[in-house]
């Protein structure tokens, strides 16, 4: 099937794809699907995941959900609803990355923007960042910080929130280099798949469960593990927190970690993959298109 993807890189696709952001949202959506999958969203009658995920994005725009996504404002919704002890510390909140002062943070900490996807990076020794470090980093949260996230993927959600960068302290598992994440997709406020990512940092792959931890033949754009993937400790309450957290939902991805035992809320994902990552077998398009339930 032709895409964009097979004849030009990801940087060419977003360049191409941004100078269209003044087109209005379906059209850019019919766009950008048929670049990225080959085929048009049929609005009418969406049949799979990704396909009904984008019929979502305009016909069920729920202005809560922004407080949802942005991740300094769910603090307090997890807060309130599970508990702080959910939350990764907060070291800081700063308006640009100047204001920022380096000598009164720890050695190691995680610093993201509050209103996008990707911008995360993880700070492991701040001793050993060059001035060309800091430059890079300036670089990179003041472009962030000027990016409206709404206009990538036409996520409602995140259109207009106000942007910030956050600081957390870097949470670090004993025995493991890395962390793992943990992402529920919930329907309905039933969890259906787990996504299990390791190695984030260095040679990450993806390995999809069920909701008694069998290992799915989903297969992602990332490898499954070579690794037998050990059954998380606190597997059956995450179960019972992404429910929790999804009520009242179509569908949603709901991310979470496990640290030395102690569960720590991720994100809320209203759209994973954008609703353009066609990486899934056809089967499981299907079904996990069919657990979303229109109206």
């Amino acid at each position: 099937m032709f895409t964009l993807k097979k004849i030009m890189g990801r940087k060419m696709r977003k360049t191409l794809m941004n100078s269209l952001f003044f087109l209005p949202d379906k059209l850019y959506l019919q766009l950008f699907y048929f670049a990225a999958v080959g085929k048009f969203i049929n609005f009418k009658s969406p049949e799979g995941y990704n396909e009904k995920l984008q019929w979502l994005k305009i016909n069920r725009k729920n202005p809560e959900y922004s407080k949802l996504v942005d991740k300094l404002a769910v603090r307090d919704h997890i807060k309130n609803t599970l508990g702080e002890e959910y939350l990764f510390p907060l070291l800081g909140v700063f308006n640009s990355f100047d204001e920022i002062n380096f000598a009164e943070l720890p050695n190691q900490f995680v610093l993201k923007c509050n209103h996008d996807s990707g911008s995360t990076k993880v700070i492991k020794d701040k001793s050993a960042l060059t001035e060309k470090d800091f430059k890079e980093l300036r670089t990179h949260f003041s472009n962030r910080l000027k990016h409206d996230y709404f206009y990538a993927g036409r996520e409602y959600p995140y259109k207009g929130i106000k942007s910030c960068i956050m600081i957390e302290k870097l949470m670090v598992d004993t025995g493991k280099s890395d962390i793992t994440d943990y992402k529920f997709f919930c329907f309905d406020g039933v969890p259906k798949v787990l996504l299990v990512a390791t190695d984030r940092q260095t040679d990450c792959r993806f390995d999809y469960f069920d909701m008694d931890f069998n290992h799915l033949d989903i297969i992602d754009h990332f490898p499954q593990s070579e690794k037998p993937i050990p059954k998380p400790l606190c597997f059956d309450k995450m179960k019972e927190l992404a429910a929790q957290l999804s009520q009242g939902i179509k569908t949603v991805r709901m991310d979470f970690y496990e640290i030395n035992g102690q569960i720590y809320f991720g994100e809320y994902t209203f759209f994973s993959g954008g609703g353009f990552d066609l990486y899934i077998q056809p089967e499981w398009e299907k079904q996990m298109g069919d657990w979303i339930k229109l109206d």
